[in-house]
């Protein structure tokens, strides 16, 4: 199944998907880096903020520094969740293997790391990321937050 003209999107279900992450416990001090966009893909990105929800399966919402409505965080540790919004469309994402998934109407392409799942969104303008911790290397059930914020602050591709 073709997805986009720019590169075919193997869909797997979510538990197919979450079980080749792998697991690890994630760096809760790591720094998060601002994205630098454009500003129409900086002001998407402001827009997504006010909507983006204060909890995320379970964990509360404190924003890492620098303070920046790009990015925001959920959760510490193993259960830490980063959305960094405005980031540049890697060139991994023009794997024809890469493995995704729909939640909640947005796609989710998965690039599996030792501290937990990576997802970055597919088909949206801006590009979004989520690192999440390993407690959510094989429970797609994080992404379902997004979809409703992501759909409205974004456009399709």
């Amino acid at each position: 199944m073709t997805l986009s003209r720019r590169r075919p999107l193997l869909v797997l279900s979510a538990v197919a998907v979450l079980a080749a992450a792998g697991c690890s416990s994630s760096d809760a001090t790591a720094k998060v880096a601002v994205p630098s966009p454009p500003a129409q893909e900086r002001a998407a990105c402001e827009t997504l903020d006010k909507l983006l929800p204060d909890t995320v399966a379970g964990q509360k919402r404190h924003d890492p520094a620098p303070d920046s409505p790009l990015t925001a965080r959920w959760g510490d540790g193993d259960a830490e969740i980063v959305l960094r919004c405005g980031i540049p469309r890697g060139e991994e994402m023009n794997d024809p293997k890469s493995n995704g998934v729909q939640v909640n109407g947005v796609w989710w392409v998965l690039f599996p790391r030792s501290e937990g799942p990576r997802f970055v969104t597919a088909y949206r303008d801006p590009y979004i990321e989520l690192l999440t911790g390993t407690r959510y290397a094989h429970d797609a059930s994080v992404l379902q937050a997004f979809g409703a914020p992501v759909l409205k602050a974004t456009k399709s591709l």
